[in-house]
């Protein structure tokens, strides 16, 4: 593990994508980008996977994370809204992967736990241990952005535990692999 390293965590979405750029330096976690990429204006998915794409490939290209943690999505009831968002998850981690960046996905019970201790917590509770975490102000109005530095630092504590064994990507072909795809 390298002495400093940076984890990009994304919160995807087609409507609303949040993002956040981790540092780790030692064990001091250090908040170097965090923003939302607002999409409701775009009307059609393909401008919006693209709008996906562009943006996290500059966040890559200007911070080098060696890393990104991503939120899977959770499983609900409306099919096309599962798809959508699936798109986002998957145009999200093309990115990452095309750019070199090994690929985590956490649950959103996982990534709750491993930020407050409790699965069940709320995105305001979230935030607010964050910001006792990285000793940072972390603007609660963007909850989105908040979700992607807490996938970040779960994934920190996953990848400094002796037990986090979650599965890692360095390309396509093990990602497609490890899916039943090839």
């Amino acid at each position: 593990m390298p002495e400093v390293y940076r984890i990009l965590g994304v919160d995807p979405g087609t409507n609303v994508l949040g993002y956040a750029v981790l540092e780790v330096q030692r064990k001091n976690l250090r908040l170097v980008e965090m923003g939302v990429l607002n999409m409701q204006h775009l009307g059609e998915q393909q401008h919006k996977l693209r709008k996906i794409l562009e943006r996290l490939r500059q966040l890559i290209q200007t911070y080098r994370p060696q890393e990104m943690a991503i939120e899977a999505p959770f499983f609900g009831k409306n099919v096309q809204s599962m798809l959508k968002l699936g798109r986002a998850q998957g145009v999200a981690i093309a990115t990452a992967i095309s750019e070199g960046l090994e690929t985590t996905e956490y649950s959103p019970k996982e990534i709750k736990k491993a930020v407050t201790g409790n699965g069940n917590a709320t995105k305001e509770q979230v935030a607010a241990m964050l910001e006792q975490m990285i000793a940072q102000k972390v603007d609660a109005h963007m909850l989105d952005a908040t979700d992607a530095l807490a996938a970040a630092v779960c994934h920190y504590h996953r990848r400094s535990s002796p037990l986090g064994n979650q599965k890692r990507y360095k390309d396509w072909k093990s990602f497609l692999k490890d899916q039943g795809k090839l």
